[in-house]
């Protein structure tokens, strides 16, 4: 298992690679170029620069999070082919910069929805949480709008400047597209592209949908268990496999995050770990990673991973805003990745797998740890 932190180059984050270093157990980072427009080719010399940059500061960029997938290859629009292409060309890119672990996502024009991006908890700390009256009430290009002046000046992954230049049109365009449709396009997407990601050395892992539950009439397929079978059985290559964030999946309260764990280990390249808290209403707030902190089970994921002597990548994901980063710091952070609480994630993260490794009778690794 190698435990990773996000991080995003070129002045984008307020974390840097040096604090990243000195997180004990932290093996390298998920990167990724926000800056090249959705659909077009990542150039191997922009990736190689950012590869250097990590390697430069000891660690390493073997997951790129996220190549996001144009609109057009979900809506199986004639002009898909185009774009396949282009997604073909940097899975190359990637593989000759060292890249073995591409997160994405295959959710209708919006990566992910949140009602709040500073939602205080009562201890003062704030976080990203979902009310669903609120978000519900909104019409998204408003929620699009609130969510660009809220995110201190960084880049939003997922709500692209031009992506929501043609909201409106990108929305009405769904209107007529069923779930089995996106799977039929989803399929199309995966036969095309699943061959070059074997032959790169490329593991291509599936973000689940955030929230992971029906909104706006959008249709999402990648929520439940079901849909997950689902979306494994349209490609059986091992090169079409997860990025199983739990917080993401269990935003569904009928859904059992340790239970998608062991079902689906052999396919899960990289997992994000973070609990949430769920409320009757059908709202969740994001909290510590503390399993008593939300509705997660944080330590039995772990403890899972642990027993199946998992070999992929973990990250903490989002944090809560904490200490300084919640005062002074405010205005300069990216909402939901600030440095403290996902440094705190980490250490509780490895905590679990070196408990549960170390009940299990099985070596704790040192230095160096090992990937699949």
């Amino acid at each position: 298992m190698k435990m990773i932190l996000r991080w995003f180059p070129h002045g984008d984050d307020s974390v840097t690679l040096e604090q990243i270093r000195q997180t004990p157990g932290i093996s390298g980072v998920a990167a990724m170029l926000p800056a090249i427009p959705v659909g077009e080719v990542w150039p191997f010399e922009a990736v190689a620069e950012v590869r250097d940059t990590v390697h430069a500061a000891d660690l390493e960029m073997e997951v790129i999070e996220s190549v996001n997938i144009h609109e057009d290859i979900k809506k199986g629009l004639p002009s898909r082919d185009s774009y396949i292409e282009n997604y073909r060309t940097t899975i190359h890119n990637l593989a000759r910069a060292g890249v073995k672990c591409l997160c994405y996502n295959f959710m209708p024009v919006l990566d992910w929805i949140r009602s709040s991006l500073a939602h205080p908890l009562p201890d003062g700390s704030t976080v990203l949480s979902y009310r669903d009256s609120q978000a519900r009430a909104l019409k998204p290009s408003a929620m699009a709008k609130s969510m660009e002046e809220r995110s201190g000046g960084y880049s939003l992954p997922g709500w692209e400047p031009e992506r929501l230049a043609q909201f409106q049109e990108i929305r009405q365009a769904y209107q007529n597209i069923t779930r089995d449709d996106m799977y039929a396009n989803y399929q199309y997407f995966l036969d095309a592209v699943v061959p070059y990601a074997e032959k790169a050395g490329i593991k291509l892992g599936v973000h689940p949908d955030d929230p992971a539950f029906d909104i706006f009439g959008w249709p999402r397929v990648v929520s439940r268990k079901a849909d997950l079978e689902r979306v494994l059985a349209l490609n059986d290559s091992p090169a079409n496999s997860l990025t199983l964030c739990l917080g993401s999946f269990g935003s569904n309260p009928d859904s059992d995050p340790v239970d998608a764990v062991k079902t689906f280990m052999d396919r899960i390249v990289f997992s994000h770990v973070r609990n949430i808290l769920h409320f009757p209403n059908g709202d969740f707030t994001e909290v510590g990673h503390r399993v008593t902190e939300g509705s997660i089970d944080t330590v039995g994921i772990m403890q899972a991973y642990a027993d199946a002597d998992y070999r992929g990548y973990i990250r903490p994901d989002h944090g809560r805003h904490i200490w300084d980063e919640n005062t002074t710091k405010r205005a300069d952070l990216r909402p939901g990745y600030g440095l403290y609480d996902r440094a705190l994630g980490t250490q509780y993260l490895l905590g679990c797998w070196d408990t549960e490794r170390r009940v299990l009778g099985r070596p704790i690794e040192t230095g160096p740890l090992i990937t699949r």
